[in-house]
């Protein structure tokens, strides 16, 4: 890109960060109008739609891990079928929230609030095959989990344990374990593996508290970097029209409560998407520095993408000179993981630093001067070339 594009870049990023913006707040929803102003003049047509979503997934896991705790309490008093029941429901509840399955706690117990989604109409609406590219402009609260100085200092100490890592480190399953623990001992009569599921669901508990607590990080890179990459392809597309493909450019809100943003994207807009005919990518936190295209995601399940998407993708980079690593997963979920399970072509673009680490994730340190924007520019080029690649293609 070109050094004026560099500055657009980085006037997108700076000009966000300074909004508080916590899934349904009134900060994400200015920075949905912006994101719209902007969309507005490059896209044939440029909305806010507003759905509902809840705020976050801190307080549904919190109850949950309560409920486990006092479940063990009940047990230890002698009402171990009480215990047992009601912790392992609580695993289960845990499980299909972070699952992204039923939500069932989320839609029982709390009321919704309101998410504003962006969506972008680009390229060519007559055509049959659409593309759509996936951001998100809400930004997460911090908390205790995410300090990365153990990551740090195991980094370090075993340098080798990180470089042949293929995932992040699979914390849900430690928060799941908590109320399973307590339903096996409280069933089996074990004391001990009560205990010690009692302890875990009380660490997960003060985590979700700390989390539910924390004001909004400046989220620069996680994903100011991506709605920079967003508005930068909105540019190229119109100035360079594409044929044959119709592309939407879509700024969800909510992702960090788990995709509540997308899942009100979904609702209103999958019946009118062919799964075989539609496309999704994923552009989130792209500025660390080393793109890289997820073979898959899962919390608890590891799911990989479509192959043949993710082998466009990678030919995509190649033809266009962007380095892409490649054989790494995520133990945590991006928008992609929605249009996955309701079976389309999806893929999700990452970045991380020279460490295989991504700096500064929802701590207040993500700020707009440690984005690479260099990075960003490659993921608005790679998007860009996904887009010309599926227009060209005639099968």
């Amino acid at each position: 890109m070109a050094a004026w594009d560099r500055a657009f870049l980085r006037s997108v990023i700076e000009g966000l960060a300074g909004l508080p913006r916590l899934p349904t707040s009134e900060g994400e929803a200015l920075a949905a109008a912006r994101i719209r102003d902007e969309l507005a003049g490059c896209c044939r047509r440029a909305v806010v739609e507003v759905e509902p979503a809840f705020s976050s997934y801190a307080l549904p896991i919190g109850l949950l891990c309560a409920a486990s705790v006092g479940a063990s309490v009940a047990a230890a008093r002698g009402h171990r079928l009480v215990g047992a029941v009601v912790a392992g429901l609580a695993a289960l509840g845990i499980a299909d929230d972070i699952g992204g399955h039923r939500l069932a706690v989320r839609r029982w117990l709390l009321r919704p609030a309101r998410t504003a989604n962006v969506v972008g109409h680009a390229g060519d609406e007559h055509a049959e095959r659409t593309l759509v590219v996936l951001v998100h402009h809400d930004a997460a609260p911090s908390g205790v989990v995410f300090d990365q100085r153990v990551h740090e200092w195991v980094l370090r100490r075993w340098p080798r344990l990180i470089e042949n890592a293929r995932s992040n480190p699979p914390l849900w399953w430690l928060v799941v374990a908590g109320p399973a623990l307590v339903a096996l001992g409280s069933a089996g009569g074990s004391a001990a593996v009560r205990r010690a599921g009692t302890v875990i669901s009380a660490g997960s508990l003060a985590a979700m508290i700390d989390i539910g607590h924390r004001p909004a990080v400046p989220g620069a890179n996680d994903n100011l970097s991506g709605v920079a990459a967003l508005l930068a392809l909105a540019r190229a597309l119109k100035a360079t029209p594409v044929a044959g493909l119709r592309v939407l450019l879509v700024s969800a809100g909510a992702e960090e409560a788990l995709q509540e943003g997308i899942r009100g994207f979904a609702r209103r807009h999958f019946p009118r998407l062919p799964p075989e005919r539609t496309f999704f990518l994923a552009l989130d936190t792209v500025g660390s520095g080393r793109l890289v295209l997820l073979e898959g995601e899962g919390p608890l399940r590891m799911c990989d993408y479509h192959p043949r998407f993710r082998t466009l993708i990678a030919s995509c980079a190649a033809d266009q000179g962007i380095p892409l690593v490649r054989g790494l997963r995520s133990r945590n979920s991006t928008d992609s993981s929605v249009p996955h399970r309701h079976g389309y072509p999806a893929a999700t673009v990452v970045s991380v630093d020279h460490r295989k680490l991504m700096p500064h994730y929802h701590q207040s340190s993500d700020i707009p001067a440690h984005v690479d924007l260099e990075s960003v520019a490659q993921a608005a080029h790679l998007a860009e070339a996904v887009a010309r690649r599926l227009a060209a293609r005639d099968d």
